[in-house]
């Protein structure tokens, strides 16, 4: 047994946040614990070679959904991280933190204080921005954010002007002032190298006397007297270990492995519990409902020009561009290729974007499996906000054996009818001048897919996961929130969550900025400090979003 004044579970894009943090003041003794290892792999660091540890077991948690009910029955692929890092270690480097809105939507959920204005602080604490610091983007935090190559291969360019001639706004920044319109996209790279969480924060500070790092740790449950946290158990080469917590518990497992873990430990309804043959020690029915991701789909064009990435797959090609980046980390290896993008809305009467496109100068699956034979581009389109819920529930009291995964997408009609928006707009948006002398065809969905119905079973039998669940631990006061303002979790001391399933709604973007951002807060609230002061910064909306669709 083992003693710490905080145990944070989860060495990923919250977990790591944390440990730098609650760690910076050498009176307080710390334990991070990850199932994982090391992050030091060449496929993580490189950020071309994105798609490779999300595909690896050693690397990520290779989670599938029930049968999805309104996909064909398709089960979907859940990668979550499962290295130091966690999901910063695996995923897509694309740095969004949503729209303004989305962080009042949060506020008007219950989760008081998190706002826009109070939020926006924390972004800027955790970023240095590579065009340096203004209102809104910081320039002094861990993690670095740039734009790649900039813009490169003419492709990126010609999306954005395509925008452009459709009719939508230009925006310099989407993290910024606007969030609507067409513009470059951000990556969490540095200095050609991905910027996980683990790089940024863990790496700086792993040799604190204070901070004791745990790796191959698999967390069975959160110990409890009462209802009163005081520690985990988790079994570490085939041992069963009990760490005490004389202050707080902070689960930064994720939205899959954060809810699963109350769960494990007697945390959650009481139904769920007693079928799953767990004791119930504080029934609280929100944990692991309320469950959102984003889903995607591929729009893909014929290239008449021999400038796309499909190009570049041969072996030939993929040798010289590893030696570019390994002897001066620059050129294609140092990017993770989405390098423009664009934040719509799907029709008049939606205040904020809820459509996003990232822009992909090449015809390919996002796990590089299957690539179209010959020049092609593509963009990658979904619609944002849902409103279609799931679930993340525990099945066994052996805690090896993953939670019941059911997303439900396209649940809900809006949802269905915005997928619809995203085939009409995205085809009225590609056919501009600006793609004259490139596009050549459509490849997928195809231009037979024309009707309702006809889009409908497309994205039923083409869309994917953009791989952003959350929710499942909603902050908020209602019957179903999990966690209160201060991600303490609700009828029990000494516990908290902090991660991406505190978030009430989906945000309109990527979901790793948040995350962080969500942390850094959480951090001053764990600490006890006064926090930062909210931002007087303007946000913009379109001024006659009532009656315009751009």
């Amino acid at each position: 047994m083992s003693q710490f004044d905080y145990i944070i579970v989860g060495a990923g894009s919250a977990g790591c946040v944390l440990a730098n943090r609650l760690s910076a003041n050498s009176q307080h003794k710390v334990l991070l614990l990850e199932t994982g290892g090391s992050d030091k792999s060449i496929f993580i660091k490189m950020p071309t070679a994105l798609s490779i540890p999300m595909n690896t077991k050693k690397y990520a948690w290779q989670f599938h959904s029930e049968k999805e009910p309104y996909l064909n029955n398709r089960k979907m692929h859940c990668p979550r991280g499962k290295v130091l890092g966690g999901s910063s270690s695996i995923n897509g480097m694309v740095y969004v933190r949503g729209h303004a809105k989305d962080f009042d939507e949060w506020e008007s959920h219950g989760a008081i204080g998190w706002n826009y204005q109070t939020c926006l602080p924390y972004f800027k604490k955790a970023e240095t921005w590579l065009k340096g610091e203004d209102d809104y983007r910081g320039g002094e935090g861990p993690l670095g954010v740039n734009n790649g190559n900039n813009m490169a291969n003419p492709l990126y360019r010609a999306f954005i002007e395509a925008g452009k001639e459709a009719g939508y706004p230009i925006t310099s920044d989407y993290n910024g002032e606007q969030q609507e319109g067409f513009g470059p996209m951000h990556m969490t790279v540095k200095e050609g190298i991905r910027c996980s969480t683990s790089r940024a924060y863990l790496d700086p500070v792993k040799t604190r006397d204070n901070l004791t790092v745990v790796t191959g740790a698999q967390v069975t449950r959160v110990t409890l007297d009462g209802k009163h946290a005081t520690g985990v158990e988790y079994v570490l080469d085939d041992t069963l270990v009990t760490a005490k917590a004389d202050k707080e518990v902070v689960l930064s497992a994720g939205p899959i492995g954060s809810p699963h873990i109350l769960q494990l430990s007697g945390i959650g309804d009481s139904a769920t519990l007693q079928k799953a043959a767990i004791e119930v020690k504080h029934h609280l029915p929100g944990v692991g409902m309320n469950l959102q991701d984003h889903l995607e789909f591929y729009f893909q064009y014929k290239c008449k020009q021999p400038i796309t990435l499909n190009g570049k797959l041969g072996l030939i090609s993929k040798g010289l561009i590893g030696a570019k980046w390994i002897l001066n980390k620059s050129g294609l290896g140092a990017t993770n290729h989405f390098e423009s993008c664009a934040f719509i809305r799907s029709k008049a009467g939606i205040e904020w974007p809820d459509i996003q496109y990232h822009f992909l100068p090449a015809a390919i699956r996002y796990d590089g499996k299957s690539a179209f034979e010959g020049h092609g581009f593509q963009v990658h389109v979904g619609h944002n906000k849902p409103k279609s819920r799931g679930s993340v529930l525990v099945q066994s009291n052996d805690p090896t054996k993953a939670p019941k995964i059911q997303f439900n997408y396209l649940q809900h009609q809006d949802d269905i009818e915005g997928f619809r928006a995203c085939v009409r707009l995205t085809r009225e948006i590609i056919s501009q001048a600006a793609f004259d002398n490139y596009r050549d065809g459509e490849i997928q969905p195809g231009e037979h897919i024309q009707t309702d119905e006809e889009i409908d079973e497309f994205v039923r039998q083409a869309a994917e996961s953009a791989y952003h669940p959350s929710c499942s631990c909603k902050m908020g006061e209602d019957d179903m929130a999990v966690v209160d303002s201060e991600l303490r979790v609700h009828g029990v001391t000494g516990l908290r969550v902090v991660d991406s399933s505190i978030y009430p709604t989906i945000p309109n973007g990527n979901l790793n900025a948040p995350t962080i951002m969500v942390a850094e807060k959480a951090s001053d609230m764990i600490l006890g400090n006064r926090p930062l002061p909210p931002s007087a910064a303007n946000t913009l909306v379109h001024p006659d979003w009532h009656h315009q669709q751009r």
